[in-house]
Protein backbone atom coordinates (compact mmCIF):
# COMPACT_ATOMS: atom_id res chain seq x y z
CA UNK A 1 0.00 0.00 0.00
CA UNK A 2 2.83 2.17 0.77
CA UNK A 3 4.75 1.48 -2.77
CA UNK A 4 1.23 2.44 -4.32
CA UNK A 5 1.05 5.79 -2.37
CA UNK A 6 4.94 6.84 -3.36
CA UNK A 7 4.10 5.94 -7.11
CA UNK A 8 1.00 7.97 -7.11
CA UNK A 9 3.10 10.80 -5.47
CA UNK A 10 5.59 10.25 -8.37
CA UNK A 11 3.25 10.34 -11.25
CA UNK A 12 1.58 13.73 -9.76
CA UNK A 13 4.85 14.91 -9.58
CA UNK A 14 5.78 13.89 -13.30
CA UNK A 15 2.65 15.44 -13.98
CA UNK A 16 3.20 18.88 -12.48
CA UNK A 17 6.66 18.91 -14.59
CA UNK A 18 5.00 18.08 -18.25
CA UNK A 19 1.83 21.06 -17.04
CA UNK A 20 4.17 23.00 -15.11
CA UNK A 21 7.46 23.35 -17.57
CA UNK A 22 6.58 21.78 -20.44
CA UNK A 23 8.03 18.31 -19.77
CA UNK A 24 11.32 17.37 -19.15
CA UNK A 25 13.28 18.77 -22.50
CA UNK A 26 11.22 22.43 -21.65
CA UNK A 27 12.70 22.43 -17.99
CA UNK A 28 16.10 21.81 -19.33
CA UNK A 29 16.17 24.76 -22.36
CA UNK A 30 16.29 21.44 -24.68
CA UNK A 31 14.39 19.90 -27.99
CA UNK A 32 12.99 16.58 -27.11
CA UNK A 33 14.80 14.00 -28.90
CA UNK A 34 13.56 10.92 -27.27
CA UNK A 35 13.94 7.77 -29.27
CA UNK A 36 12.81 4.09 -28.61
CA UNK A 37 14.32 1.14 -29.92
CA UNK A 38 14.54 -2.50 -30.72
CA UNK A 39 17.37 -4.58 -31.32
CA UNK A 40 18.35 -8.05 -32.75
CA UNK A 41 14.86 -8.75 -33.64
CA UNK A 42 15.54 -12.14 -35.59
CA UNK A 43 13.02 -13.04 -38.23
CA UNK A 44 12.78 -15.79 -40.81
CA UNK A 45 12.47 -14.40 -44.34
CA UNK A 46 12.96 -15.59 -47.97
CA UNK A 47 16.03 -12.74 -49.15
CA UNK A 48 18.54 -13.22 -51.45
CA UNK A 49 19.18 -13.17 -55.53
CA UNK A 50 20.26 -16.50 -55.94
CA UNK A 51 18.38 -19.20 -57.26
CA UNK A 52 18.81 -21.59 -53.84
CA UNK A 53 17.90 -18.42 -52.26
CA UNK A 54 14.68 -17.93 -53.30
CA UNK A 55 14.05 -21.68 -51.73
CA UNK A 56 14.78 -21.59 -48.06
CA UNK A 57 14.20 -18.94 -45.32
CA UNK A 58 17.15 -17.23 -44.09
CA UNK A 59 17.44 -15.10 -40.54
CA UNK A 60 17.60 -11.66 -40.75
CA UNK A 61 17.93 -9.94 -37.60
CA UNK A 62 16.67 -5.87 -37.37
CA UNK A 63 17.56 -3.15 -35.07
CA UNK A 64 15.02 0.09 -34.98
CA UNK A 65 15.55 3.42 -33.14
CA UNK A 66 12.50 5.66 -33.60
CA UNK A 67 11.11 9.13 -33.00
CA UNK A 68 9.03 9.26 -30.13
CA UNK A 69 7.76 11.84 -27.13
CA UNK A 70 7.94 10.12 -24.44
CA UNK A 71 6.85 13.05 -21.80
CA UNK A 72 3.34 12.02 -21.51
CA UNK A 73 3.85 8.37 -21.20
CA UNK A 74 6.55 9.20 -18.63
CA UNK A 75 3.53 11.24 -16.70
CA UNK A 76 1.14 9.40 -17.48
CA UNK A 77 2.85 5.44 -17.10
CA UNK A 78 0.56 4.45 -19.25
CA UNK A 79 1.42 2.28 -22.09
CA UNK A 80 -1.40 4.28 -24.46
CA UNK A 81 0.69 7.32 -24.28
CA UNK A 82 3.85 6.04 -25.90
CA UNK A 83 4.94 4.28 -28.79
CA UNK A 84 4.25 0.40 -28.24
CA UNK A 85 7.31 -1.46 -29.09
CA UNK A 86 5.44 -4.73 -28.44
CA UNK A 87 3.22 -3.91 -31.53
CA UNK A 88 6.03 -2.57 -33.66
CA UNK A 89 7.84 -5.21 -33.21
CA UNK A 90 5.09 -7.92 -33.87
CA UNK A 91 3.87 -6.00 -37.24
CA UNK A 92 7.60 -5.75 -38.12
CA UNK A 93 7.83 -9.52 -37.50
CA UNK A 94 4.74 -10.49 -39.46
CA UNK A 95 6.09 -8.08 -42.16
CA UNK A 96 9.24 -9.52 -43.03
CA UNK A 97 8.24 -13.12 -42.15
CA UNK A 98 5.68 -12.70 -45.32
CA UNK A 99 8.05 -10.87 -47.48
CA UNK A 100 10.20 -12.16 -50.09
CA UNK A 101 12.57 -9.35 -51.24
CA UNK A 102 15.91 -9.77 -53.00
CA UNK A 103 17.82 -7.09 -51.61
CA UNK A 104 18.44 -6.53 -48.50
CA UNK A 105 18.14 -2.64 -49.25
CA UNK A 106 14.68 -3.35 -50.43
CA UNK A 107 13.56 -4.62 -47.25
CA UNK A 108 14.71 -1.80 -45.03
CA UNK A 109 13.08 0.41 -46.83
CA UNK A 110 9.68 -1.25 -46.84
CA UNK A 111 10.21 -1.81 -43.26
CA UNK A 112 11.27 2.16 -42.34
CA UNK A 113 7.99 2.80 -44.70
CA UNK A 114 5.71 0.28 -42.31
CA UNK A 115 6.92 1.98 -39.26
CA UNK A 116 6.39 5.63 -40.44
CA UNK A 117 2.80 5.10 -41.75
CA UNK A 118 1.52 2.60 -39.59
CA UNK A 119 2.65 4.02 -36.32
CA UNK A 120 3.22 7.78 -37.37
CA UNK A 121 6.90 7.95 -36.24
CA UNK A 122 8.41 10.93 -37.73
CA UNK A 123 11.95 9.31 -38.21
CA UNK A 124 13.34 5.92 -37.88
CA UNK A 125 16.67 4.10 -38.31
CA UNK A 126 16.27 0.46 -40.12
CA UNK A 127 19.25 -1.85 -39.81
CA UNK A 128 18.74 -5.02 -41.61
CA UNK A 129 21.58 -7.55 -40.56
CA UNK A 130 22.65 -10.77 -42.86
CA UNK A 131 24.46 -13.15 -40.90
CA UNK A 132 26.30 -15.62 -43.00
CA UNK A 133 25.74 -14.03 -46.44
CA UNK A 134 29.43 -13.72 -46.78
CA UNK A 135 32.12 -16.50 -46.27
CA UNK A 136 34.47 -15.07 -43.91
CA UNK A 137 32.32 -12.18 -42.80
CA UNK A 138 30.25 -12.48 -39.28
CA UNK A 139 27.91 -9.78 -40.62
CA UNK A 140 26.70 -7.95 -43.48
CA UNK A 141 23.51 -5.64 -44.12
CA UNK A 142 22.49 -2.07 -44.46
CA UNK A 143 21.13 1.01 -42.02
CA UNK A 144 19.19 3.46 -43.49
CA UNK A 145 17.06 6.52 -41.87
CA UNK A 146 13.89 7.69 -42.95
CA UNK A 147 12.08 10.86 -42.07
CA UNK A 148 13.40 13.86 -39.83
CA UNK A 149 13.78 13.99 -36.23
CA UNK A 150 12.04 16.10 -34.39
CA UNK A 151 13.31 19.09 -32.85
Amino acid sequence: LAEAGKASAIRAQARWALDTLGGPATACGCEAMDQIFLEELKIDTIIGIWEWERKIRQTVVIDLEMSADIAKAAASDDVKDTLNYKKVAKRVQAFVGASSFQLVETLAERIAGVVREEFGVAWVRVKVHKPGAIRGSKDVGVEIERGEMPG
